[in-house]
């Protein structure tokens, strides 16, 4: 596995390779686990050549979230991706991706999609998301990028700007990676401790009681999501939402909605979980 940290050498090493390739490219920040290797599979299963890339990016965390303190373990992640045959390694430092800092700097920005859910504790968290997308994008020009549908507002988000941007390229949700409990597989699942570890798979728990619910004939969404916020918060969470969307357009689901998701996020410690399941298969 090749490893390059400038855009130039970026350039350089994609270069070698024959335009009719099939480039698969994995955007990860780092401190992989099992999810992130999924997406490494999943691209090497359907690309001649698989390009991942590590980077903190500043424009994704608000001030009083974890930048600082987000685990950066570059060398223990590139023997992982040496070991799930990554052809190439894209780890640039900040300098190099927005050379002028934070600001001033062009960003891309999808209103219509982040004024909610996640995006509405995280202000201009997506905005972040998608500025850096876009830019790895531009600089990789993979045919397929990889995301994993644990993000799923994220994977909504992206795909629309392929969308609306006229990227040639194919976006590859993979299924969430759970542990044993449920737990969706998450960088931030570190900052529990055991205590709160043995309990974080409720949230997991309490959106598959409202998907069995539904499936039952219960419409009432307000009122199972009430409940499953309240019961959150009596098991010592701090929630932050808890609803039933349409997976395609992240509106509220209605009574003839065909394609719900049922998404959670909580705070329990000092991580913020987040997680969501399809209701309608």
């Amino acid at each position: 596995m090749d490893v390059v940290t400038t855009k130039a050498a970026l350039r350089d090493a994609l270069q070698s390779i024959e335009l009719t390739s099939i480039v698969g490219l994995v955007p990860t920040m780092g401190n992989l686990h099992t999810g992130h290797l999924r997406l490494i599979e999943a691209a090497r299963s359907q690309s001649a050549v698989v390009v991942a890339t590590i980077f903190v990016n500043p424009l994704q965390f608000g001030p009083k979230e974890d930048f600082e303190s987000y685990p950066r373990v570059l060398e223990q992640d590139s023997k992982l991706l040496r070991e799930h045959r990554t052809d190439l390694l894209f780890a640039p430092s900040m300098e190099e991706m927005y050379p002028h800092g934070r600001s001033p700097h062009t960003n891309v920005s999808l209103g219509h999609l982040t004024g909610f859910l996640c995006g509405s504790s995280r202000p201009g968290h997506f905005d972040g998301v998608a500025t850096v997308v876009s830019k790895l994008f531009n600089l990789v020009q993979p045919q397929r990028a990889y995301f994993g549908e644990k993000d799923w507002q994220q994977l909504t988000l992206i795909r629309a700007m392929v969308h609306d941007l006229d990227f040639p390229i194919q976006i590859v949700g993979v299924p969430t990676a759970r542990s044993e409990d449920g737990l969706a597989l998450s960088s931030r699942n570190g900052y529990l401790n055991a205590e709160e570890r043995a309990k974080a798979h409720l949230l997991y728990e309490s959106l598959n009681r409202i998907r069995q619910s539904v499936l039952n004939g219960d419409l009432d969404y307000a009122k199972l999501e009430s409940d499953a916020f309240e019961r959150l918060a009596s098991e010592g969470f701090a929630p932050d939402y808890v609803c039933v969307r349409e997976g395609a357009s992240l509106q509220a689901a209605t009574a003839d909605s065909t394609d719900r998701r049922v998404f959670g996020a909580a705070h329990l410690g000092s991580a913020r979980l987040i997680d969501n399941i399809p209701i309608d298969e």
